[in-house]
C-alpha cells in the first residue's frame, strides 16, 4: 500500500492543475478523462469491466490523496460509484456492455433521479410514474435536488410502476436518456450563490424495457443497493480531508489557542478511522455502518463550520461563511439524521420501533 500511495502522490503532483476553477465544466470533464487514461477511474472495478481489480483500500488511498492535493471533482461520481456497481450486480450483459465503458471514460455523465418534493426521507412516497406501453415506459413526474442534472446525459431514475401494488413493491429502476424530448432541467439557485442541484421535469419521456434494472417492481431493492454505496467510506474520506483543511485554518490562524479545536480535530479523525474500519473484510452490516458515517460527518461539518463562522476571522471569513451555508443541508440529503438514527437504533442496537 505504501508503494501505491507513492504512485498516486507522484501522479497527482504532475497532473492536478494549478489555480484551477473547480466548478468549470471543461476542467471537470478533463479531470474525468485524465483519471480514465491513467487507470484511476475504476480502481476497484473488476478487470473484465475495465477496472484495475484492486480493493477498497486503494480507492480509499486515492480519494484521500486526491483531496489533499486539491484535485477537482469530475462528473463521474454518480456513474462510477452508484450506477456502475449497480449494473455489475443487477444489470444485464447488454446494459453492462452499453453503459460501463462510457462511465469509466467519463464520456457520459450520470445524475440520480430519486428525491421529489414530497419524497425525500420517505423515498417510497415518490409520485413520478413509469406507465408501460408495450416494450416502453412513459415517464411523467418531477425530481428535485439532482446533482449534475444540468450536465447529465443519463439518469438513474426511480419511478412508480404500479398504481395498485403495495408500498415498496410498486417501484422500478430505469436508465433514462436525458437528451430527449420530454425532459426539462431547471438549475436550483442555492443560498451559497451556486447551483449544484437541479429540478427535473418529465413529460411523456420514454425509456425502453431493456433499460430497466431488475424486475418491473424491484425498484426499492435497487434503490437500497444504490444508497448503501452513496453513504459509504469513499464519500466519508473525501469529506474527512476537507474538514482537515478547516481544522488547519483554525489551528494556524482563526483560533490557535482555543481548546475546542482539539475536540473538532478528534471528531474529524474519527471519520477517517470509521471509514477504514468499514473497509475491513467481512463487514456484515454495510448499510448500518454507513448510517454511522453519514450521521458522523454531516453533524461534524455543521459544528465545524458553525464554530468557524462564530470566530469572525478576517482572513478566512469568506471560507467559513461558504462552509456554513453549504453544510446546512448535510443532515438532510442522502438520508436525514433522523433516518440514520432509526437505522442505527433498530438494526445495530436492536431497539424496538
Amino acid at each position: 500500500m505504501t508503494d501505491f500511495r507513492a504512485e498516486v502522490k507522484k501522479w497527482l503532483a504532475e497532473n492536478v492543475p494549478a489555480d484551477l476553477d473547480r466548478e468549470d465544466v471543461t476542467v471537470r470533464r478533463d479531470w474525468d478523462r485524465k483519471l480514465y487514461e491513467a487507470g484511476y477511474a475504476g480502481l476497484s472495478w473488476p478487470t473484465q469491466h475495465g477496472g484495475r481489480g484492486l480493493g477498497p483500500r486503494e480507492e480509499f488511498v486515492f480519494h484521500e490523496e486526491a483531496a489533499l492535493a486539491g484535485a477537482p471533482e469530475g462528473y463521474g461520481r454518480v456513474g462510477r460509484l452508484l450506477t456502475g456497481p449497480l449494473l455489475m450486480k443487477h444489470g444485464t450483459d447488454e446494459q453492462m456492455s452499453r453503459f460501463l465503458p462510457p462511465i469509466l471514460s467519463g464520456e457520459e455523465i450520470w445524475c440520480q433521479g430519486f428525491s421529489e418534493p414530497e419524497a425525500g426521507s420517505d423515498l417510497a412516497n415518490i409520485k413520478t410514474t413509469a406507465t408501460r406501453e408495450g416494450d416502453e415506459y412513459r415517464i411523467n413526474g418531477h425530481k428535485i435536488w439532482t446533482s449534475f442534472g444540468d450536465n447529465a446525459d443519463l439518469c438513474l431514475l426511480l419511478a412508480r410502476t404500479s398504481p395498485t401494488e403495495r408500498r415498496h413493491h410498486n417501484l422500478g429502476m430505469f436508465l433514462l436518456d436525458m437528451r430527449q424530448p420530454g425532459v426539462e432541467v431547471r438549475p436550483i439557485r442555492q443560498i451559497t450563490g451556486g447551483s449544484r442541484f437541479s429540478e427535473l421535469y418529465f413529460t411523456d419521456a420514454v425509456v425502453h424495457e431493456r433499460s430497466r434494472v431488475g424486475g418491473e417492481h424491484d425498484g426499492w431493492k435497487m434503490a437500497m443497493a444504490v444508497l448503501t454505496e452513496e453513504r459509504g467510506p469513499a464519500d466519508a474520506i473525501t469529506r474527512y480531508v476537507s474538514y482537515v483543511g478547516g481544522v488547519q485554518r483554525l489551528e494556524r490562524c482563526c483560533a490557535p489557542e482555543d481548546p475546542r479545536v482539539s475536540e473538532l480535530r478528534t471528531r474529524v479523525e474519527l471519520i477517517r478511522w470509521h471509514a477504514l474500519r468499514a473497509l475491513e473484510p467481512g463487514e456484515p452490516r454495510k448499510a448500518e455502518v454507513n448510517a454511522v458515517f453519514k450521521l458522523l460527518w454531516s453533524q461534524t461539518w455543521q459544528d465545524l463550520a458553525g464554530f468557524g463562522v462564530s470566530l469572525s476571522c478576517p482572513e478566512h471569513e469568506d471560507y467559513w461563511r461558504h462552509q456554513y451555508l453549504e453544510s446546512r443541508g448535510a443532515t438532510i440529503y442522502s438520508g436525514t439524521s433522523q433516518i440514520q438514527r432509526n437505522m442505527i437504533g433498530e438494526r445495530l442496537l436492536g431497539l424496538p420501533r
